[in-house]
Formats: C-alpha cells, sequence, structure tokens
C-alpha cells in the first residue's frame, strides 16, 4: 500500500454505546472505499472488524481493531472500539492516537448511556468528536428527538443533516449546512432545493446552525451579532473550526446497515477532520523536560504502542502509530519505557486481521510491527539519540475481584501463564496473590471482561478457570485482659520434656499487631527459654481462637512459669506458649474484625439518593458529597465484605453512569451477630 503524509491521513475513533451499529459503520465505510469487496454482517459473524472466536461467538466488540482505507485520495484509519463498559479502556487506548472520534448512536430518541460517557471523555479531553446517528430507516426511530435529547445536555450539538423518510425508507437527505436536498441513487452531486415539507425543519436546525457556527470564532460572532447574514462557506467554516476545536459537535445520521447517509458521512470525514498535523503531542525528555512533537517526516521517529494482539500466525503484534518521522523496516528503536533496544523488522498496516506489508510508514500514520521483545502497550519507541516519552493516559482501575481456581488439579500454572499472556492484549485486569488468605485475585472493570478472560483461557491455552469469590481477609483480636498458663510435660522412659510458662493476655501492642514482653522475675523461666515462648506465641498468633484469621492488637507479657534441670527444652516452652495462647485469648473475649475501605463514587446527581441508600444498607457510612459538574462524588466507607461485587451493582442502579475507586481504611469490629457466619463459612473453607 502506498504511503501518505500527514495531511491526507484521518485517524478516526468509532466510539459509543454496545449495539449501536460501531462495527457495522465500520464495514460500510471499508466497502465504499473499496477496501473491501463484500459488506459482512456482525450478526453472520464475517465483519472485518470482529475477527476473534468471541467477539463472533457474543456478536460484540471485546477489544479495538483497524483498518484503513482510501477514498478521494484521503486516508481513512479507521478504529473499531468496544461499546461495553467492560472494555472502557479500549476506548482510551483508541482515543490516545485518534485526532477525532465519529460516536456512533441509535435514533431512539433518547441520549444512551454510552453516547454520555464517549461525549463526555471527547470534551474533557477536547477530541474533536462528530456524532452519527444510526438505523434511521427502523420503525419508531426518530432523528429530531435523538438530536434534542443529547443537546438537553450538550448544547453545542449542531445537526448539519436532515434525513429525508418515504415512511421508514431512509430515501435522501438534505444539508444543513449548504440548503442542498439529495436524492440517494441520484448522480447530481450538486443537489437541488429543500422540498416543501423539510422546510420548516431545515429553518430550525439552520438557525441553530449558524448560532454555533458564530460562535467559534470571533470574526464570525461579530458579523452574526452585528445582523449580518453568514454565507454557507462561512458557516462550514464555523462547524469545521468549532469542530477541531472540540467545542461543536456535528451531527449526521444514516443507516449503516443499509448503506444510506454513509457516502456523506465519508464526504465529510475529508473536508472537516482533523489531519495528524493539526495537534501537537506533548512528551518528557529524561531530564523531565516538556517536549512538543508534530507529525511532520523530517522529525525525530517517535512512536506509541497502543493496543498488541496475539497473532497465532506472526505471534505478537504491536499496533502504533508514528509520533513524529518516519518509520522505515531495519531501523533500531530505543524503548524508553524499558530501556530496551528494538530491531525493526516488517512493517505493517492493518484490515483487520489481514496485515499488509510496507516498507516505511510516515508521520501521523498508523501502522503495525512483530516480534518487539520488550515492548507492551503503552510503551514510547523514538530514535536512539533521542529520549522522551509520552505520557500514557489514565486507565480504569480495577474494581471488581474474584478467586481464580483450576477447573482440573494441576492446571494451576497454565492459567497463570495463560493469563500473564492475555496481559498483553487487555492492560486493564491484574493478577495478584492476596499474601493473607493465599488466593489468586483476578481483578477486571466488570463481570463480561473476567468472563471473557476466563473463555479466552479455555479456548487459547485449553485450561479451564473458575471464579469464586474472594475470602475476605479478617483479623481477630481480643477486648479485655486475662491471665493464662501453659504447661507441657511428656515423659516417654527416655528423655522428658516440661515447659511451663504463665502468660497475660490484653488488648494494645505498641506496633498494633504483636508485642511481648519479659517481666519474668527471680528466674522463674530461665533466659534461654524466653526466646522460645516468645516464638511460640508469635505463631500461635497467626491463627485466631474463633475462625483461623490471624490475631492482632496482641500484648502478651510472660510473667512466671516454672522449668527442669533435666527435661527443659526450647520446644517444650514453645509448646506451652501455644497452650497458654489458646486458652487466654478464648477467655478475653474474641472477636472478628473486617476490614473497611473508603470508597469514592461518581455518580450524576439523580441517583445520589439510591447511592446513600444502598451505602447505609451494605452497613456503610456517608462521610460526605460534593457537586462537580452535574456529578456527585460521594465519599462513604463500607467493609469489604459487603462490597465485593459493588462494580455490577452500582452499574446497575446507575444505568452504567457511575464509577468508584476504593482504598483500604482501617480494620473495624465486627458486629456481633454477623460472627456466626464467618466462623461457619471458616470451618466450610478448612474443609475442602
Amino acid at each position: 500500500m502506498a504511503s501518505f503524509l500527514a495531511k491526507n491521513i484521518r485517524n478516526v475513533a468509532l466510539i459509543g454505546h454496545s449495539g449501536e451499529g460501531k462495527t457495522t459503520l465500520a464495514e460500510t465505510i471499508l466497502f465504499n472505499a473499496q477496501a473491501i469487496d463484500r459488506q459482512g454482517r456482525t450478526d453472520d459473524g464475517n465483519t472485518t472488524m470482529d475477527f476473534d472466536p468471541e467477539e463472533i461467538s457474543k456478536k460484540i466488540s471485546i477489544s479495538l481493531a483497524t483498518a484503513n482505507c482510501v477514498y478521494n485520495g484521503v486516508k481513512f484509519n479507521i478504529i473499531d472500539v468496544p461499546g461495553y463498559f467492560d472494555f472502557e479502556g479500549e476506548m482510551i487506548q483508541a482515543l490516545s492516537v485518534a485526532d477525532s472520534a465519529i460516536i456512533v448512536t441509535s435514533a431512539s430518541g433518547t441520549l444512551t448511556v454510552g453516547t454520555e460517557k464517549a461525549l463526555d471523555y471527547c470534551i474533557a479531553n477536547k477530541i474533536p468528536a462528530m456524532l452519527f446517528i444510526n438505523g434511521l430507516d427502523k420503525e419508531n426511530s426518530s432523528f429530531e428527538n435523538t438530536v434534542n435529547a443529547i443537546r438537553e445536555k450538550y448544547s453545542k450539538v449542531a445537526p448539519v443533516f436532515i434525513p429525508e423518510l418515504n415512511g421508514t425508507k431512509m430515501v435522501g437527505y438534505v444539508s444543513v449546512v449548504s440548503g442542498k436536498h439529495f436524492v440517494f441513487g441520484s448522480h447530481g452531486k450538486d443537489g437541488d432545493e429543500v422540498p416543501q415539507e423539510l422546510k420548516a425543519e431545515y429553518d430550525r436546525f439552520r438557525e441553530r446552525v449558524v448560532e454555533i457556527a458564530a460562535e467559534s470564532d470571533d470574526e464570525l460572532m461579530m458579523k452574526f451579532f452585528d445582523g449580518v447574514q453568514l454565507t454557507d462557506e462561512e458557516v462550514n467554516y464555523g462547524i469545521c473550526e468549532g469542530l477541531i476545536k472540540g467545542i461543536t459537535i456535528p451531527v449526521l445520521g444514516g443507516s449503516a446497515l443499509t448503506n444510506k447517509g454513509v457516502y456523506n458521512l465519508m464526504n465529510i470525514m475529508c473536508e472537516s477532520l482533523p489531519d495528524p498535523s493539526r495537534k501537537e503531542a506533548v512528551a518528557q525528555d529524561d531530564k523531565g523536560a516538556t517536549v512538543e512533537l508534530t507529525a511532520d517526516d523530517n522529525g525525530p521517529c517517535v512512536l506509541r504502542v497502543f493496543k498488541t494482539i496475539a497473532d497465532p500466525f506472526v505471534g505478537r503484534l504491536s499496533l502504533f502509530k508514528v509520533v513524529s518521522g518516519v518509520l522505515r523496516s531495519g531501523m533500531t528503536l530505543r524503548n524508553v519505557n524499558k530501556d530496551k533496544e528494538e530491531k525493526i523488522s516488517t512493517l505493517y498496516f492493518l484490515k483487520g486481521k489481514k496485515q499488509e506489508a510496507t516498507e516505511e510508514i510516515h508521520a501521523g500514520d498508523i501502522g503495525a510491527l512483530a516480534k518487539l521483545s520488550d515492548t507492551t502497550t503503552g510503551d514510547t519507541l523514538c530514535d536512539t539519540k533521542l529520549k522522551v516519552r509520552l505520557p500514557q493516559p489514565a486507565m480504569p482501575l480495577p474494581v471488581l475481584s474474584m478467586a481464580v481456581y483450576a477447573a482440573k488439579k494441576g492446571d494451576e500454572d497454565k492459567i497463570f501463564a495463560g493469563l500473564n499472556k492475555l496481559k498483553d492484549e487487555d492492560i486493564c485486569f491484574t493478577v495478584t496473590k492476596d499474601p493473607e488468605t493465599n488466593e489468586m485475585l483476578l481483578s477486571g472493570v466488570g463481570e463480561t471482561q473476567l468472563d471473557i478472560l476466563c473463555r479466552k483461557l479455555k479456548n487459547k491455552f485449553s485450561c479451564e478457570a473458575v471464579l469464586k469469590e474472594p475470602r475476605v481477609a479478617y483479623r481477630e483480636t481480643i477486648k479485655k485482659s486475662v491471665e493464662a498458663e501453659g504447661k507441657h510435660k511428656k515423659q516417654s522412659g527416655g528423655a522428658g520434656q516440661y515447659g511451663h510458662c504463665k502468660v497475660r493476655f490484653e488488648p494494645g501492642a505498641a506496633d498494633g499487631v504483636f508485642e511481648f514482653v519479659d517481666a519474668v522475675v527471680g528466674g522463674a523461666v530461665p533466659r534461654q527459654y524466653i526466646p522460645a515462648v516468645e516464638k511460640g506465641l508469635r505463631e500461635a498468633a497467626t491463627k485466631g481462637v474463633l475462625a483461623g484469621y490471624p490475631m492482632v492488637n496482641l500484648k502478651c507479657t510472660l510473667f512466671d512459669g516454672s522449668y527442669h534441670p533435666v527435661d527443659s527444652k526450647e520446644i517444650a516452652f514453645i509448646m506451652a506458649a501455644a497452650l497458654a495462647y489458646k486458652d487466654g485469648c478464648a477467655k478475653a473475649s474474641p472477636t472478628i474484625l473486617e476490614p473497611i475501605y473508603e470508597m469514592n463514587i461518581v455518580v450524576p446527581s439523580n441517583f445520589l439518593g439510591d447511592i446513600m441508600g444502598d451505602i447505609n444498607k451494605r452497613r456503610g457510612r456517608i462521610l460526605g458529597t460534593e457537586m462537580d459538574g452535574d456529578k456527585q462524588i460521594v465519599t462513604a466507607e463500607a467493609p469489604l465484605g459487603e462490597i465485593q461485587k459493588y462494580a455490577t451493582d452500582l452499574r446497575s442502579m446507575t444505568q452504567g453512569r457511575g464509577s468508584y475507586t476504593l482504598k483500604f481504611a482501617r480494620y473495624e469490629e465486627v458486629p456481633a451477630q454477623a460472627i456466626p457466619k464467618i466462623i461457619e463459612d471458616a470451618k466450610k473453607f478448612a474443609e475442602q
């Protein structure tokens, strides 16, 4: 494939709610540009972008995919992004290299959650974005109602398109900017006059579009306030400038499935979307100084790796954007993140899973590399004489943890090796070992993500994982001071064992965990055996007397005891200390402590009451609330045992609009009525 300069490249991410037709729109664009000779369908599992077996099986996108095509001399690099909330990290990675976004939404007459989240992200990060209202030829669809629903929250929405419908069939459209009417199938490129039945709608939309266009440019604003009629060229210029500045959101529409309005979208992509040279990338050098990089072929070669794909034939494929310079086969670049050099071998342009080899890739373009040994998603590769690092965008943090076990005994190593390889493709999950419960925890953004990971383990690595609710790392302590003694005496014909100690147990360890005090006088316990008593107590305290959880805040004072001049040994005093511990702690009002986590919950204001009521039901407490735009930030504390599946519950309560983060706060005493169940669960686990 021929190389393209930055001014003739459009890097576009297709984002939005799941099931709104992003993959179908990508397929139609590729078909119209003659990059593919047959238009696939998601239901048939034969689209260019959804090629992973799990995507074909579930009929949803689960990871971003790229494809390129050429239309009217302009190269489109299309990044198809999953719409499901569990894969939000894929959208963030895609938008880190895309120069603009097309937000695909249905003509349902509502503002869908995915559309809202996509718009919020693009506006917050000043990413030029257009809306494509899809499915206008479906029953009960409404372009105007959808525009109005979106405009209620986003005032900068500018509908530059009006569909013409014959019943439910879309037969043409009107350009609000040029005031021309176009009929599908007609070869007239200049269009004709607006039909009378669309005139009123056109006048309403035109007034709104002119006002938004004027707001994007000072000179146009002055003309608008002076009552001067803006020309079509000035309106178009104003809309394009507002789009590039991230303050105007043009709205188009059509039907990706029936290929209606898609050519119009492609023309506007060529004319209005920014090329890579319009925006500078900000990097840092090895001294922390800011370096601005432009999509210039004459600059130093710098790449951003934004995705890794495990290809069964080529191996690992690293998808990247050339931020600056020209990348050629045979070059050696430095991975700044890993401080390792990488030899560049074959370069590819991707079209879904199809790889097209090339010798060079110019600034602003997107390509793929195979067989990079040390490079992973998010890394920066640059000229060996230069050390600059591009910042990694903030990714969603894992909030849902499940304990992962092997369905078949002996497959544990295969499961964790497989998860380690899957980590190349999805950086939004972690695998950690809980040091207190000894469980391996698989943590992700949501249940669907974890389910997909387990399916991939089975299909790619032939090992089946079972997910269970993780054990809570409870702890035990005592609430009052008691004295107890332990005596270990063993006589078996030969050398005997004798150890006897008296210990005071009380809450209040100096370090909050364990404190040993030697208060023996008169040599009741010889000096050489006192460390053995401490060792016995420390070992015993790793298991509490109620449910076997570690004992904390325990102060042990050895104040008396006895010994035998022949039979006393270290092991005897270790055993005696353990007996004293078991007897004393059982009488010292033992109780169980549970971990309390601080939660920062971000939700739309209208869900505040539901969230606060739900936290109270979980034995939590609200610490405070504050406004952030149209969102409420709720600070709360709750026991971990009550919020282990809060990610799923919050999504259900807020229709996917809520998010939260967790941070460990402290341990607190469990209510008395909850202790029997914790003890019962601990016994069941021990019997497994």
